[in-house]
């Protein structure tokens, strides 16, 4: 550690966490949507944003491509790139949990690794891995931006899925099969897994 960061000390205002959950009625957490694009990340966490929000609940979803565009604009695609998109967020995600917010978080984040990382630094109690799964081949048919097919032609390298690797997680704290299962279904499970999760 340097010296510089051997003078920075945590501060601690007079309004802690508990007292934000208090207020909003609900605990804060980070719920991690992994899967390959177009399985459907994105679509059921915004759907169930909408859901609790509409029920008074204090609540974001940080998507992956929203978050490329500023937070974490200045970062390539290449791997180390990829981990250090990925701290950044769970960084973010965590100074929101102490917000009492509850953090819905969309991003591929294909190596175990790196979402092992992210729930190191959110807090195993506070971090709920959802694996968004769908057939490769499904996905592919509803990529509506054409990266997929851009990806067999070769001409986006590095592409998750097709020529860089998607790790299964291990141990999901709920398991999403979009294939499946309608929208609607997928967000109420969704949703009342996180209610359930969230209760005072």
């Amino acid at each position: 550690m340097s010296k510089e960061k051997k003078n920075i000390k945590k501060f601690r205002g007079e309004v802690s966490r508990q007292n934000r959950e208090y207020r909003n009625k609900h605990r804060a957490a980070v719920f991690w949507f992994t899967g390959l694009s177009g399985s459907g990340k994105s679509t059921i966490a915004h759907a169930v944003e909408k859901e609790l929000f509409d029920s008074m609940m204090r609540v974001y979803v940080f998507d992956g491509d929203n978050v490329r565009h500023g937070l974490c604009a200045d970062l390539s695609f290449s791997p180390t790139a990829r981990t250090e998109n990925i701290r950044r967020i769970a960084e973010v995600s965590k100074l929101f949990v102490e917000n009492s917010t509850v953090c819905l978080c969309a991003f591929i984040s294909p190596l175990l690794s790196d979402r092992q990382m992210a729930r190191d630094v959110i807090g195993e109690n506070d971090f709920y891995e959802i694996f968004i799964t769908c057939p490769l081949a499904i996905c592919e048919d509803r990529d509506v931006k054409g990266y997929y097919k851009l990806a067999r032609e070769g001409k986006i390298k590095n592409y998750t899925g097709i020529s860089a690797p998607y790790e299964v997680p291990e141990h999901p704290d709920l398991i999403v099969e979009t294939d499946k299962e309608t929208l609607e279904e997928s967000v109420a499970r969704v949703k009342e897994f996180i209610l359930e999760k969230v209760k005072l």
